[in-house]
């Protein structure tokens, strides 16, 4: 049996060496055509030149805030942290601008561009690409005639500004989506007859915009390299408050009404306190670690990595030099860190050297790190952190896993809002809908299937949907957790059940959001 696997094994490798050699096949004989296996694999220890953290302590003093794991896997930011002399005047400001917050480019062009003024919408099902939903709005400016086009694709939104004069003639709604996407391949798009289409469309767009987000914050002590160990840590050091001070504010969780980030505010069954803020915006909680319920006899502290393990992005804080390793907290979902490390200036002043770390599927998130990456305790180093932090998470839905996750959730809901638009504009012609659309659609339709992704604990109202029961929004990011959505929630049930509403979500135009009618213009053909 060995010696079979031998053979073989020879065959396909020889196989692949004659591809390279054609000498190989010109020999008379078969044992002059042998070529010997090659040198079994190294292990990973004998390929892989990242010393493990035991060793690195080993080594001594300085030590770097990150070292990569002993196999890789992630990225490492801001690694110099000299300074000639440690004064607050050596300390940069890197910035000279507000530091920007990174989103999603497409989100808003529909509310931008389209909402409350005239244009029209489309949609039609493509074999390979799914369900498409067109909007296009005829624009006029200096003697320059375009057509504003964006096309919903179950794998993203494309957008364009196209001028007429560049087109032979006037494009029909599928020469205008190939404009976008050449492999559309339809035979016709429909015309969206609904009065409130637009609010249907631009909650559609804007379901990736979150207004809140949740952030681990694990103390590390010096010495500590291992999860149970600053799992385990109840005590709270002097610059460790004076960090989460620093951070936010400390906020009782009984009867809190901002976003809890999943935290009890009721029973009191994740602690009694943690760290929140609101920065432009946005509302912030931090599961802080030594705030989470410590339970006695349990080495892994699974209270504790229940809410910082289901977390996306966490800051690690250092009282002093022990190095961190990313792979040493056991996730799934934790795929960036900012690591946090106290230092003072000769003066006595508080400086915080960082780095960040990410696995490597994770784009490069922005604002950059000074060099060196020490920064001063100040408004601006706040700002800074928070940006960071949000950009983070917003990098890491670009990774593998969320991403197929994002797309997921992303082609539900077009599907939801693809039968909306069809079914009410099938009732605005007077054409008879299907009993099982009556029931599928009838009752709350696409809002109510966005709730049921935005929200979850919300089942569905459509039966056939239940196949996206039990997903985790948390994991995907652009719903996060239940109380994530629940202003948008109540913003479009208020447009399902009252006409005024619609001048909440209208822009600036004064014309109706969505027109079967393209608007009057002199006739041009080129």
């Amino acid at each position: 049996m060995m010696e079979e696997l031998y053979t073989n094994c020879s065959i396909l490798f020889r196989i692949m060496i004659l591809r390279e050699n054609q000498s190989c096949i010109k020999g008379s004989r078969l044992d002059e055509q042998r070529c010997s296996l090659p040198a079994p694999l190294k292990t990973e220890e004998e390929y892989i030149p990242y010393p493990s953290i035991h060793e690195v302590l080993q080594k001594g003093w300085p030590y770097p805030l990150i070292i990569l794991p002993q196999f890789g896997g992630y990225w490492i930011e801001g690694t110099s942290h000299n300074l000639s002399s440690p004064a607050l005047s050596d300390v940069p400001f890197p910035w000279s601008v507000k530091v920007k917050l990174e989103s999603d480019p497409t989100a808003k062009l529909y509310r931008k561009h389209f909402l409350g003024k005239e244009h029209q919408n489309f949609y039609s099902s493509d074999v390979s690409l799914g369900y498409l939903i067109l909007s296009v709005k005829y624009e006029q400016s200096e003697k320059q005639e375009n057509l504003r086009l964006l096309l919903r694709t179950r794998t993203g939104t494309k957008h364009d500004l196209i001028p007429i004069s560049c087109l032979n003639e006037f494009p029909n709604a599928v020469q205008m989506a190939k404009l976008l996407c050449e492999n559309v391949n339809v035979e016709r798009f429909f015309p969206v007859l609904y009065p409130k289409a637009s609010q249907l469309i631009v909650a559609f767009d804007e379901h990736v915009i979150s207004n809140n987000f949740k952030f681990g914050v694990i103390y590390q002590k010096p010495g500590q390299t291992t999860e149970e160990e600053v799992f385990s840590n109840t005590e709270e050091s002097l610059g460790f408050l004076e960090f989460l001070d620093f951070l936010g504010d400390k906020i009782q969780l009984q009867d809190f009404r901002g976003f809890r980030g999943g935290l009890d505010v009721i029973r009191g069954q994740t602690g009694t306190e943690s760290v929140y803020t609101n920065f432009r915006g946005k509302e912030i909680m931090f599961h802080v670690s030594t705030k989470l319920p410590f339970a006695e006899g349990d080495s892994q502290q699974l209270q504790r990595k229940r809410h910082i393990g289901n977390d996306i992005v966490a800051i690690i804080f250092q009282d002093e030099s022990t190095p961190f390793v990313p792979d040493m907290i056991a996730s799934n979902f934790l795929h960036a860190y900012v690591v946090v490390q106290l230092t003072h200036s000769s003066s006595g002043e508080t400086l915080y050297k960082v780095s960040v770390t990410a696995r490597d599927d994770v784009p490069f998130f922005g604002p950059s790190l000074p060099n060196p990456a020490i920064f001063r305790k100040s408004t601006e180093f706040r700002e800074f952190l928070l940006v960071k932090l949000i950009n983070a998470e917003y990098s890491c839905y670009r990774a593998e896993k969320f991403a197929k996750l994002k797309e997921r959730t992303r082609s539900a809901l077009l599907e939801s809002l693809f039968e909306e638009l069809q079914l009410r504009s099938r009732c605005m012609m007077g054409l008879p809908v299907e009993e099982d659309d009556k029931t599928e659609n009838g009752s709350g339709g696409f809002f109510e299937n966005f709730k049921s992704f935005a929200l979850p604990g919300r089942s569905p109202s459509r039966t056939r949907t239940s196949r996206f029961h039990g997903r985790r929004s948390s994991a995907i990011g652009i719903e996060n957790i239940q109380e994530e959505k629940r202003d948008i929630a109540e913003r479009i049930q208020k447009v399902v059940d009252s006409p005024e509403t619609l001048l909440d979500l209208k822009s600036d135009g004064s014309s109706s959001p969505s027109s079967p009618e393209f608007p009057s213009r002199k006739s041009k053909h080129i």
